[in-house]
């Protein structure tokens, strides 16, 4: 999946120009939407439905990609995260390029990640936004590229692009993962674990002092 989005993107924005075009809401599916150019495309690709349109500074695709039928549940936050960041590895592998501002957000209930690629196929310096967001059912991934010279200009044209992105609020977090428990930090364990270990001494040194206290009594 990740080396048809690679390619498939990369021959969508060589083949970009930058009119002016608002966007409009557009449903991905029933539970997500998104606002794209008017005139964007849709095209299915094994399983898979990919949005595109040509925007003024940059190139917008969706990708809707259902997971496997038999995916197991993810059971905790971790797991999830293990899962997102595999993603970003398989991604920069196809790419060759190199991920910048990595960070969680979100979206409704659901946790997603963003992050940036820089490429350079030849033609220039080129960047690629995506926000990925996965579920059990089905992963999507909204990106938006664009040339590295337009960066003072995009901004305001992402923002309206990524701040579109919507998501039913019967999309829970257990559509994710199932469990919220965190589990101790790494600073509560040394804190439970050490001072455990000062209360065993403790107690040692205190029975020591009676034992020895009874036999001055005894002698």
């Amino acid at each position: 999946m990740k080396k048809i989005l690679v390619i498939f993107s990369l021959v969508l924005f060589a083949t970009a120009g930058f009119a002016q075009i608002p966007l409009k809401p557009v449903k991905i599916d029933s539970l997500v939407t998104v606002s794209l150019p008017e005139k964007f495309t849709k095209k299915d690709t094994l399983g898979q439905s990919i949005y595109s349109g040509n925007a003024q500074y940059g190139y917008m695709v969706v990708i809707r990609a259902p997971n496997a039928k038999n995916n197991e549940p993810l059971k905790k936050e971790r797991d999830l995260n293990k899962v997102l960041q595999d993603y970003i590895k398989g991604i920069k592998g196809q790419a060759e390029g190199s991920t910048q501002n990595v960070r969680d957000t979100l979206i409704g209930s659901l946790k997603a990640k963003t992050f940036e690629l820089e490429t350079d196929q030849g033609a220039g310096l080129q960047i690629r936004n995506f926000i990925v967001i996965y579920t059990q059912d089905v992963t999507y991934t909204f990106e938006y590229y664009y040339e590295a010279l337009r960066k003072d200009v995009m901004m305001d044209e992402y923002k309206a692009y990524s701040s579109s992105i919507k998501v039913s609020p019967e999309l829970k977090r257990t559509d994710q993962y199932l469990s919220n428990a965190k589990g101790l930090s790494p600073t509560a364990k040394i804190a439970i674990y050490g001072g455990g270990a000062l209360l065993v001494i403790l107690i040692l040194v205190l029975v020591v002092r009676k034992k020895k206290k009874q036999q001055l009594e005894q002698a």
